[in-house]
């Protein structure tokens, strides 16, 4: 939506008549006072009139539930985050890209002491990955470790819209590098163009696909600085560059 000219209120401070978040975030201007806000939900977009939003009014502007869905914010460059039906998200704050929402399923029900704990993960990865609210489980198969994450969503492009992620958790983490990513079920460009350097990896009893990509001199893997969180960041990168291959 194409931005109008602003008027002036009684402070003389500069109020905008409408303003698209998502265009302000990805030009990195600052968000400015408006009288209506346009926000992106999935794929649509939607008009507010306040810059504070709970969680669960951002899922009814979209006839969505907290019992029946779950809602993410954006951030570029960064990995989503949950919001919960009662937290405020501030557009002026907060510089949220988008909100994703995502069906609750099977799943969901699952208490962490039903999913798998064969080995600990450093305290900041576990504390990330409970943030996310989603599933995950650490799991070893045939004397390798694994960190299984379930329902990651991805972006439009491929056959499905959620996965579960598989990372190889290496000895002497996270002094060494976790390498690739795994996913079940295994993707596939809806344009049906080949994905590259892809191959089959069993992971208890399941066969996940393999991505090769690896880190470049220009990109190391910093010990004390790479987690859990920015290999996932990766990944998303992955998956995007992937969709811009021909």
């Amino acid at each position: 939506m194409s931005e109008l000219e602003p008027s002036q209120n009684e402070t003389t401070e500069v109020i905008f008549e409408e303003i698209d978040i998502e265009e302000y975030v990805l030009a990195k201007k600052p968000i400015p006072h408006a009288k209506r806000y346009v926000i992106r939900i999935d794929k649509e977009k939607h008009v507010v009139h306040t810059p504070e939003l709970t969680g669960k009014k951002i899922l009814e502007l979209v006839a969505k539930t907290p019992d029946k869905f779950k809602l993410y914010e954006h951030f570029p460059g960064k990995q989503p985050e949950p919001i919960q039906p009662d937290q405020e998200v501030h557009l002026h704050k907060h510089r949220v890209e988008r909100f994703t929402t995502m069906a609750k399923d099977t799943t969901e029900g699952r208490t962490t002491a039903a999913l798998r704990r064969d080995f600990r993960l450093p305290a900041a990865d576990e504390q990330y990955l409970d943030s996310l609210g989603l599933p995950w489980e650490t799991v070893k198969d045939s004397n390798l470790l694994w960190l299984l994450l379930h329902d990651w969503q991805i972006e439009p492009g491929y056959n499905v819209r959620t996965v579960r992620i598989a990372l190889q958790i290496p000895g002497a983490y996270s002094d060494n590098e976790i390498h690739m990513v795994y996913f079940s079920p295994p993707l596939e460009r809806v344009n049906h163009r080949p994905i590259a350097t892809i191959s089959s990896q069993p992971i208890c009893g399941e066969i996940y696909q393999r991505w090769s990509r690896h880190r470049t001199a220009a990109n190391p893997w910093r010990p004390g600085v790479d987690d859990v969180s920015t290999h996932l960041t990766l990944v998303d990168e992955w998956l995007r560059r992937e969709l811009t291959r021909s």
